[in-house]
């Protein structure tokens, strides 16, 4: 079974942001749930190139994929 490359301190540490598990947490308390139909690089608190990244990783199945996806779960509320 093939493990994760990244986990979502990595995640959060390429976007530039806080990486700590309380910083992650908050992030995600402060901007969850996002709207229903809002993809996650669509969220207005990115920058444009934190959007490009996330939209990247995900659309090209790279090895940011993973964690990425379970960003977007968490911060659409169904975690």
């Amino acid at each position: 079974m093939e493990h994760a490359i990244h986990n979502m301190s990595n995640l959060f540490a390429q976007l530039g942001k806080p990486n700590d598990e309380f910083a992650i947490s908050r992030f995600i308390d402060t901007h969850a749930p996002l709207p229903n139909g809002t993809r996650l690089h669509e969220a207005s608190f990115w920058t444009i190139a934190q959007a490009n990244f996330l939209s990247e990783a995900i659309s090209d199945d790279a090895d940011w994929a993973e964690v990425a996806d379970d960003l977007n779960v968490m911060l659409h509320g169904r975690h």
